[in-house]
């Protein structure tokens, strides 16, 4: 499969969290932000008001090939913070925070939000948790998960179930837990891995596990905007013709380390 990346593009009202687990994606924007995103690491690109930017695989790895994994999450923002100046957090895998499930048989590393009492770097707008947990062929694991969230988990890689419903879940797909998902599991999301593995996954089930505090606000999306009017959406347009969404290039934007504090 050849990896090409994107042209640049712009993005209003949201958030972009790119999490590379394998490899490596350069990145590149408007406000001269970017860098290179490998090995574990996750950049988390506040676009709010609105920038434009570009993705794209090494030029040394479109040449030669090479393993490339990575993910990519939009995060709404709400209504109060989309107008907020473009940001970025540089989340590398060592800032990551780890935790181990009482047996061993379970890895989770929290990028953002809290579990079980342990932070994540990631800063966020609003509440939210950010998790990518392995868990051991067989193995069993209960996450916390506040009750007023919502929750996904999506899969990297491998099979197993979610829910006290035991929802069988295969490689690339996803799992909704609904209001009921507490129920039989205290305040927590009931997930097992599948006693066997396909080869690839010989170490466990992998998984992304996401939520956070429900918006409650409209969406208006088109494109690479997420407002919550059509107005607005019709507003990024005009704004992003006419040039008001950066120019190539121009000054950097501010940057989040793991030890630095919110931006106000």
């Amino acid at each position: 499969m050849e990896g090409k990346g994107t042209p640049w593009h712009p993005h209003r009202g949201f958030e972009t969290v790119t999490y590379i687990i394998d490899g490596a994606f350069q990145h590149q924007d408007t406000s001269g932000g970017g860098g290179l995103i490998s090995d574990g690491a996750t950049q988390w690109m506040t676009a709010a008001s609105g920038i434009q930017h570009i993705e794209q695989p090494p030029p040394e790895l479109v040449a030669k090939g090479g393993l490339f994994h990575g993910v990519q999450l939009w995060v709404n923002l709400p209504r109060s913070q989309k107008w907020v100046p473009p940001r970025y957090q540089d989340i590398e895998a060592r800032d990551v925070k780890l935790v181990a499930a009482d047996d061993g048989s379970s890895l989770v590393r929290v990028i953002a939000g809290s579990v079980a009492g342990y932070d994540g770097p990631g800063v966020t707008y609003t509440p939210i948790n950010y998790l990518h947990a392995t868990v051991a062929p067989g193995a069993r694991l209960a996450l916390p998960w506040p009750r007023d969230f919502n929750a996904l988990v999506y899969v990297l890689s491998g099979r197993g179930t979610a829910g006290v419903e035991e929802i069988a879940l295969d490689e690339g797909q996803m799992a909704a837990f609904g209001g009921s998902h507490h129920k039989g599991a205290g305040d927590g999301l009931l997930l097992r891995a599948a006693d066997v593995q396909p080869q690839a996954s010989a170490n466990g089930w992998e998984i992304l596990v996401l939520g956070g505090l429900p918006l409650r606000e409209p969406v208006a999306r088109y494109g690479p905007f997420v407002m919550n009017t059509r107005e607005e959406i019709v507003q990024a347009f005009e704004d992003f013709q006419a040039g008001r969404m950066g120019t190539i290039p121009a000054e950097r934007v501010p940057h989040l380390s793991s030890a630095d504090e919110p931006l106000e």
